[in-house]
């Protein structure tokens, strides 16, 4: 699939993702989402904090805050994070959680979450 119809359906799948967590009873603010490669360089160079081959980079990303009862949740272990994941991973996402990242929502791309 091309770059630009997985952006397209990653699109679709984070609002459901939204959609789902705001049912559950969760609010969510937006963290990282898209990084300007003029600021964290482009695929493949490391600028910033960004990671080389961050989804970030190429709209493929999202980190959202998430808030439970208007507490925000600061550790990865907390249930509704895994709820959040879960439901992710059955749209056919990338989950961070799986990798001590649990604010972290990707679409696999060229081997890269």
């Amino acid at each position: 699939m091309s770059l630009s119809k997985k952006q397209r359906a990653f699109t679709r799948m984070i609002g459901e993702l939204i959609q789902y967590a705001y049912n559950a009873g969760y609010e969510l603010t937006f963290g990282d989402a898209y990084r300007d490669p003029r600021v964290f360089g482009e695929q493949g160079v490391k600028k910033g904090y960004s990671a080389i081959n961050s989804n970030h980079k190429i709209r493929l990303a999202v980190d959202f805050n998430l808030f439970v009862n208007g507490e925000y949740i600061t550790t990865g272990e907390h249930p509704a994070y895994l709820d959040l994941g879960q439901y992710w991973e059955s749209l056919g996402g990338s989950w961070g959680g799986r990798f001590n990242d649990a604010n972290h929502f990707s679409l696999e791309h060229q081997g890269h979450k």
